[in-house]
């Protein structure tokens, strides 16, 4: 009985739940993804800005 108690307490002492610094798993794919979606909004707004001079020119302003 006091085997299984002297376990327990170890098991509970060695998993304290929250670790002191999180991990940074895929950190640098993270970064390439936010590059990637700011390259895709640059890319979406001079695409905008094409297709109103195009419409423009056309008359259809």
């Amino acid at each position: 009985m006091k085997f299984i108690l002297l376990v327990a307490i170890l098991m509970l002492g060695a998993c304290d739940g929250t670790p002191d610094t999180p991990p940074k798993i895929a950190a640098p794919q993270r970064e390439a993804l936010e590059k990637a979606k700011n390259v895709d909004q640059v890319l979406q707004k001079g695409n905008e800005e094409s297709q109103k001079k195009i419409s423009e020119a056309e008359g259809g302003g």
